[in-house]
């Protein structure tokens, strides 16, 4: 297509093709969509390469801090000791996570009567290696912001539109590149580097672009799965393991994400809307002796009496009905590989094991989210990281090219957007409307926001002569 310079007139040259006049139709939604898409795209690289970098390889309760073996290691009862003992005023012990491997700190989630405090313990000797305010990260910070804008729920149905119309600016950038004419795939992958000025910009924004789009696809999906509409009224509720399938259990009002704690997501996703099973009853397989005291010790024995290697967590009952639970899963990175995943709740009273689930009994949406989200984060290895990091560098330089296009494009001096024109009479309208409408079912924030942005440009900005010229 006819490339417009800086200062030229922004109206289509060609417009006589049907193929001109869908063409112009989709660069003007891409341009409508990027207005409000590229902020929250490039808030979201920033701060997931961020979470990326702490979860990963920086973690800060003390994960990773090494610690030199030296024999057998203390006894669970000694080493939770001495974290209460580091804790002024501290009630209990509100989580224990196992070790990464011999040579790594076990973490003890202090509860007190402030915010709690996780306390990394050298499982050999005892030393307080680290002493962290539960949630005081961050990770977290980063994780607030890129969830919901620290603003609740109205951050969260912001960014769910906003990765709703990212769909739509993928679809609508791969067309306005896909090859209409021989040598076409050339100029779609490789930049022109001996182009100048717009050209050149061109040329690495829209390559960027197609080589990042199935990517960016999947973030944004498993990052939608999250969201409050599509993900928690759509997708994930469907996807959520049936608590039904625990034979003669007792089930709690709580569910799974209860266990969630100060804004970390610790539960797999298709679990946070299942029930919790409730402590009380015969139910249940025993697998510790009778008479067998129901503590840290025991979540221990029974962890690896199930084979469950490495890192755990073990998180005690809150109330009479509550349930110990033993869990390791990729959502609290307890370990690389999301088919490990594995949750245990057992009877507080009884020691007897109440429910058993692993990645095998998860939903397809479920394993599809368990091994998406932890390629989004970046947990299954160096190379997964390094891509990721490689992904968010070309999201920013995207955006920010795409600034700079349009800002060489608009005419010198005028104070307007100079939005992509609206081309009359365009071809092949019932495609394009089917496309939408199909996108709009399957993405509901993504119909709504339509709808308003197709309103306004309809109704509001074309009939008005002086609202035409400020955003054409």
């Amino acid at each position: 297509m006819t490339d417009n310079t800086a200062g030229a007139p922004i109206a289509p040259a060609r417009a006589e093709t049907g193929l001109d006049k869908l063409y112009f139709a989709a660069w003007r939604w891409h341009f409508y969509a990027g207005l409000f898409v590229v902020p929250f795209l490039l808030m979201l690289a920033i701060t997931g390469f961020f979470m990326m970098l702490f979860t990963t390889y920086l973690p800060e309760y003390g994960d990773r801090i090494a610690v030199t073996p030296g024999g057998a290691p203390l006894s669970i009862a000694d080493q939770s000791a001495a974290a209460l003992g580091a804790v002024p005023g501290a009630t209990g012990i509100a989580q224990y996570i196992a070790p990464y491997g011999p040579a790594n700190p076990a973490l003890f989630e202090v509860a007190d009567a402030a915010d709690g405090m996780v306390v990394a313990i050298n499982p050999y000797t005892g030393e307080v290696l680290r002493q962290t305010v539960s949630g005081d990260t961050w990770n977290l910070f980063f994780e607030r912001i890129h969830g919901t804008l620290m603003i609740g729920d109205a951050g969260d149905r912001l960014i769910e539109m906003a990765a709703s119309l990212g769909l739509l600016l993928v679809v609508t950038g791969l067309f306005l590149v896909w090859p209409r004419k021989a040598g076409g795939v050339r100029a779609m992958l490789v930049p022109n580097l001996a182009a100048s000025g717009r050209g050149w910009w061109k040329s690495l924004h829209q390559t960027v672009g197609a080589w990042s789009a199935v990517i960016l696809v999947l973030f944004l999906v498993t990052g939608l799965a999250w969201a409050g509409i599509w993900g928690g009224r759509y997708v994930q509720a469907w996807s959520t393991f049936p608590a039904e399938k625990w034979d003669a259990v007792p089930l709690s009002d709580k569910t799974h994400e209860s266990l969630n704690g100060n804004g970390e997501k610790q539960v797999p996703w298709g679990l946070e809307q299942t029930p919790l099973p409730a402590s009380g009853s015969a139910a249940g397989v025993a697998l510790l002796p009778e008479g067998t005291v129901i503590d840290l010790a025991a979540m221990e024995r029974i962890a690896r009496t199930l084979g469950i290697e490495g890192r755990f967590r073990a998180t005690p009952p809150t109330d009479a009905t509550g349930v110990w639970t033993i869990s390791q899963n990729s959502m609290s990175y307890d370990g690389a590989s999301p088919t490990r995943d594995r949750t245990v709740h057992i009877d507080q009273y009884t020691g007897r094991i109440l429910a058993d689930v692993r990645y095998g009994d998860y939903a397809p949406a479920a394993k599809a989210m368990a091994v998406g989200i932890a390629l989004h984060e970046g947990q299954v290895g160096l190379w997964n990281f390094a891509l990721n990091a490689l992904f968010c560098v070309a999201i920013v330089f995207a955006c920010i090219s795409g600034v700079v296009m349009w800002w060489k494009r608009r005419p010198e001096g005028a104070v307007r957007l100079a939005a992509p024109p609206l081309p009359a009479d365009v071809p092949m309208v019932k495609g394009v409307i089917l496309v939408a409408l199909t996108l709009s079912l399957a993405f509901p924030m993504l119909g709504v926001t339509l709808l308003a942005v197709l309103a306004l440009d309809v109704l509001v900005l074309s009939p008005i002569p002086a609202l035409k010229r400020l955003v054409s």
